[in-house]
């Protein structure tokens, strides 16, 4: 398939699974309408973090500060200016704070940024938490407007078509070439005229303008969040291991982590929540050791492959243990001492 194809049926499959969508909250239960919600949110938090960080290979663990930026922006000034301002201030702030924190730390990689990018999204926590007490003398905002639960649902899913389409177009651009230079070889990049530091400021504002759309449109969920809530470092944890699962450098990968990874919340994290951590964890130690492009590299040749393995290794088993390997090895010393 050519580009053109390849981009033709990006954008069907995009417009199936959206039409699917919009049918969810006028002919699902509430039950599934709050489990399509937890999917929207995680496919449009893990494609934008892909977006940047599966090309680059710059492991962010800011996302839920990013994400609670929105919240709080939203809580602030959703009674004054309404709803739609609202997801758009939450945006604009988080990305106004991603542009300085990644002015401050995206020269580090590896380790080094991912401990920072935590760091300072503690940081962010513990100031609004301070502010509270000194400023306001609470911890905490209680939502007074809250919008329709249609109207929240539908702007979620907005925001998350709205991540994927960024993602089908941003690929396609110079930006996403230059993107994906700096995950091959950054130093590379720069010699053949990239300008590294703007491109890689510019790809984390990015993430971070969708992640505060996203916690500005799910605060009203709560309708009462505080720091602990809204920056709880689970969001940003799974967000990252949802990419990774799914395949960060692909562009469906994020999408169907998400959905699968939602589902499981849903059904075991409240009941089994132990349980739910434990899947979410072999998964990923699964993904490492047997596809490292996560799910969306799985193809039938992969399970074909696999059930070859494991056929060879059930009959290798068998000849151990019916005893006929210990024997043939005896027979085997036996006719090298005669000889």
């Amino acid at each position: 398939m050519n580009d053109r194809q390849i981009l033709t049926r990006d954008l069907l499959v995009l417009f199936g699974l959206t039409g699917w969508a919009l049918a969810v909250p006028y002919y699902g239960s509430e039950f599934a309408v709050s489990m399509a919600l937890s999917c929207l949110m995680y496919i449009a938090l893990a494609t934008s973090w892909s977006l940047f960080c599966g090309t680059t290979r710059y492991l962010s663990l800011a996302t839920a500060a990013f994400f609670g930026i929105g919240a709080y922006t939203s809580a602030l000034t959703m009674e004054g200016h309404g709803w739609t301002l609202a997801i758009v201030y939450g945006a604009g702030i988080a990305t106004a704070a991603a542009v300085v924190m990644g002015a401050l730390v995206l020269h580090l990689r590896g380790t080094y940024f991912a401990v920072l990018t935590f760091g300072m999204t503690e940081l962010i926590r513990h100031a609004i938490t301070y502010w509270e007490k000194q400023v306001t003398g609470t911890v905490g905002r209680v939502l007074v407007v809250v919008p329709e639960r249609d109207t929240v649902y539908l702007t979620v899913l907005a925001l998350a078509v709205l991540a994927v389409a960024t993602s089908i177009v941003v690929r396609r651009t110079r930006f996403g070439l230059a993107m994906r230079g700096i995950g091959s070889d950054e130093q590379r990049a720069q010699t053949l005229g990239v300008d590294t530091r703007r491109v890689k400021i510019a790809g984390f504002a990015l993430t971070a303008a969708f992640a505060g759309a996203v916690g500005a449109a799910m605060s009203v969920r709560w309708t009462y969040i505080d720091p602990t809530t809204v920056f709880n470092p689970f969001i940003g944890f799974q967000t990252v291991l949802i990419a990774l699962i799914g395949g960060a450098a692909t562009l469906w990968g994020p999408l169907i982590a998400a959905i699968v990874f939602s589902l499981l919340a849903e059904t075991l994290r409240l009941q089994l929540p132990q349980l739910y951590m434990m899947t979410l964890g072999l998964l990923l130690i699964l993904s490492v050791l047997y596809l490292p492009g996560g799910l969306a590299s799985l193809r039938w040749q992969t399970l074909r492959g696999w059930w070859n393995d494991t056929r060879a290794w059930w009959k290798e088993k068998r000849y151990e243990w019916s005893g006929d390997k210990a024997r043939d090895e005896q027979r085997e010393k036996e006719r090298r001492v005669v000889i």
